[in-house]
């Protein structure tokens, strides 16, 4: 028997509800409890009912379905998030579309236009800083199509509300904490800022730390990279192999750091006894890194159950468009120590003993 002979009078009946609680199982399950809708959903998965997507979102004008674009879902922060995503919206009824943009700014005008043409409710960006012609196709859907920007407080200048943190400060007090063990040879491995507000804020946070000290940061202390352990690792040995290198290296996220630690020990420098080094997400590695990593928490999973919150009932009615500034607290752990009291002996310059007469 085809999914589509069998009816929502169908489950009804079998369900023992009216049709009228079968439609709001699959189209409002926030009015139904879960016993109810657990009966409901059982009964149509026994009978093989599917529901007709197409017809209810004509008959609606809403197609249950909310769209989130991240930059790459090679990465577990941004998995965690789009989870969290996922399961508090089906909880409200909405399914999701997910794309990843790379980075790319075309890339990411382009899923958008193809979100919205499939009909989505509701869209998810990640950090503030889009290609104007993504404003330009999601103003002309406002307020149809509600709008959401996560892992950034910032709000200026951009149309719609910001669910995250404040890069910039947190990158500050990681720094703060660096400074407080008494480093002044602070160096940082970015992540590429040109298009990505984040990591230009946490590079803005770390050179504002550093001023508050009297300290700068400049090339080459500065190094802009990929998000991956290779990158962190080529970065540090290149930091460590400066005339003056770094006692300590701030990373803009924690793979960067996973390779710094890499690159450290394959000089044969101790952490943290010869170098410190931090990292910015808190992945699940982290903690068990050798050593232990000190981070950043980012509030990846919040950031993605609030963002459902707020779309799950935007597309349903006016929802106040207030920003949510979610904590990113510095996870301390045994990757950072005061600094070595000279250099350590692995980065010193090979002495030389011969006598000063065979010099010449």
């Amino acid at each position: 028997m085809r999914d589509a002979a069998v009816t929502i009078r169908d489950v009804a009946q079998a369900a023992g509800v009216s049709v009228a609680t079968v439609s709001r199982v699959f189209n409002r399950p926030d009015l139904v409890t879960a016993a109810l809708r657990a009966r409901v959903l059982t009964t149509a998965e026994r009978l093989g009912y599917v529901a007709y997507g197409a017809a209810r979102a004509l008959a609606s004008g809403r197609s249950r379905a909310i769209g989130a674009i991240v930059p790459t879902l090679d990465n577990q922060v941004f998995a965690v998030c789009i989870d969290a995503l996922q399961q508090r919206l089906d909880a409200h009824g909405f399914a999701l579309l997910v794309a990843s943009a790379g980075y790319d700014a075309a890339r990411e005008t382009r899923e958008v236009r193809l979100l919205l043409e499939r009909g989505i409710d509701g869209l998810m960006l990640v950090g503030a800083e889009h290609p104007p012609a993504v404003w330009a196709l999601l103003g002309r859907r406002a307020p149809a199509v509600p709008a959401v920007v996560t892992w950034t407080s910032a709000a200026v200048d951009i149309p719609v509300p910001c669910i995250g943190f404040d890069n910039a400060a947190a990158a500050r007090r990681i720094v703060a904490h660096l400074l407080e063990l008494g480093h002044r040879r602070i160096a940082m491995v970015a992540g590429p800022t040109v298009g990505n507000d984040r990591a230009a804020a946490r590079v803005a946070g770390v050179r504002a730390a550093l001023a508050a000290s009297g300290l700068t940061l400049a090339p080459p202390y500065l190094s802009e990279r990929p998000y991956t352990v290779p990158d962190g690792h080529a970065a540090a040995l290149a930091l460590l192999s400066l005339p003056d290198p770094p006692t300590a290296i701030v990373c803009g996220n924690d793979h960067l750091a996973l390779g710094a630690l890499a690159g450290a020990r394959a000089l044969g420098l101790s952490v943290p006894r010869d170098l410190s080094i931090t990292g910015f997400d808190d992945l699940d590695f982290a903690a068990y890194a050798e050593p232990p990593l000190t981070t950043v928490r980012v509030p990846a999973a919040e950031m993605g159950q609030r963002a459902a919150e707020y779309l799950a009932a935007a597309a349903i009615g006016p929802a106040p468009l207030l920003g949510t500034v979610l904590e990113a607290p510095v996870m301390l752990r045994a990757s950072t120590a005061r600094p070595p009291s000279r250099l350590p002996a692995a980065l010193r310059p090979p002495r030389c003993d011969r006598p000063a007469s065979a010099l010449r």
